[in-house]
């Protein structure tokens, strides 16, 4: 008796020692997924997790204390790993590792699944995470208010932590469940009838069941308004290809008929008079709205009358410029000597005044009358 008195604080010493080492390697991955180091953070999170669940395995954390600070560990460690293999592309691997590494899908956290399923989902691989999340929901029923591990044995007064393993709250699988019918179901594979049909015949608290339907009646009638403008577009489309072509119809056949006016045998020379004509009087008034277009290769060039009067304009302006420098500079020159002598006049005009500097300290001379 004695001697099993002394074995039981000696176990408590090396399972304390064994978590204080595990907590080191768990800040040692933070600290490399912090530093981009991924594989090193990657292989870390994937040993810690491995020695965690082989100590769940082997019954070494019976007591309730040390199954809350197990599940806090398998928690940080798989969040380091789902970050990194997600950093080193490789998300596709992200939910078979954490089950090889938990040996099951229901043994995963529900924490680290949802991120997981997350990631791949954002990586288009819908079909893994569908086919993995229906595994992991279909082990669970509905008992009392929670959810149990279907084959297993639990007692209704068991608290949570000393078994939470086969005991999962209505809370976390309703986050499961929204990610598969939600997410994954309504927005990323559009099938919203087979997640309306899921959660309708799924067991699940009614309050949280209305919510669903309700988030996915939502967006079926969003997906229907869509669909709807789409075909209003596609309408309106096929409407102006139609009146575009009934307008180039149009315009040939106005084009066929002057052909036809133009080359009629009798009154050939009228008609051409009466082109002439009517061509000289619009010339001049559609003028400045013509353009001309050239094409080098793949390059076209529009330039337009504006263009065209604008450098000619200043073309005549050079040439005037040249052609008149010098009586320019003539100009030019005359007029900056007349305003330099201006304001040279200016200067000695206001300057040309001597005034005494030694007039105010100078005595007056005496008058004649004082003598």
């Amino acid at each position: 008796m004695e001697r099993e008195s002394r074995d039981i604080p000696h176990t408590e010493m090396a399972v304390t020692h064994t978590n204080a080492a595990i907590w080191e390697e768990i800040e040692r991955s933070e600290s490399y997924l912090v530093a981009s180091m991924y594989e090193e953070a990657a292989s870390i999170g994937s040993s810690v997790l491995k020695k965690i669940c082989e100590s769940k395995n082997n019954n070494l954390a019976d007591q309730d204390m040390e199954g809350f600070e197990l599940h806090d560990m398998m928690i940080s460690a798989g969040m380091v790993l789902v970050q990194s293999l997600n950093q080193l592309g490789r998300a596709s691997d992200i939910l078979n590792e954490l089950k090889a590494l938990f040996m099951s899908a229901d043994a995963i956290p529900v924490q680290i699944l949802r991120i997981g399923a997350c990631f791949q989902i954002s990586e288009g691989l819908s079909l893994g995470v569908r086919e993995f999340l229906e595994e992991f929901l279909s082990k669970w029923h509905f008992v009392d208010g929670r959810y149990v591990l279907v084959g297993a044995h639990v007692d209704t007064n068991v608290q949570k932590g000393c078994d939470e393993r086969n005991v999962l709250g209505v809370d976390e699988y309703m986050e499961v469940v929204e990610i598969y019918a939600v997410t994954l179901l309504g927005k990323t594979l559009k099938d919203l009838d087979c997640a309306i049909a899921w959660v309708e015949k799924e067991a699940m608290p009614e309050e949280g069941r209305q919510g669903l339907l309700r988030r996915l009646h939502s967006l079926y009638s969003v997906k229907a308004s869509n669909s709807s403008q789409g075909s209003s577009v596609l309408l309106e489309n096929k409407q102006e290809a139609h009146n575009s072509s009934s307008k180039e119809l149009n315009v040939s056949e106005g084009y066929s008929e002057v052909l036809k006016t133009n080359y009629l045998p009798n009154g050939e020379n009228t008609t051409k008079q009466g082109i002439l004509k009517l061509s000289r009087r619009i010339d001049p008034c559609f003028w400045w709205f013509r353009t001309i277009n050239l094409k080098f290769g793949n390059l076209q060039l529009v330039i337009t009358n504006g263009k065209i009067f604008l450098g000619c304009l200043m073309i005549l302006v050079y040439y005037l410029l040249r052609r008149k420098q010098a009586t320019l500079k003539r100009i030019v020159r005359r007029q900056v000597l007349s305003l330099k002598k201006a304001l040279v006049d200016l200067w000695q005009l206001t300057f040309s005044y001597q005034v005494n500097p030694l007039a105010a300290v100078q005595p007056l001379p005496p008058t004649r009358g004082g003598r």
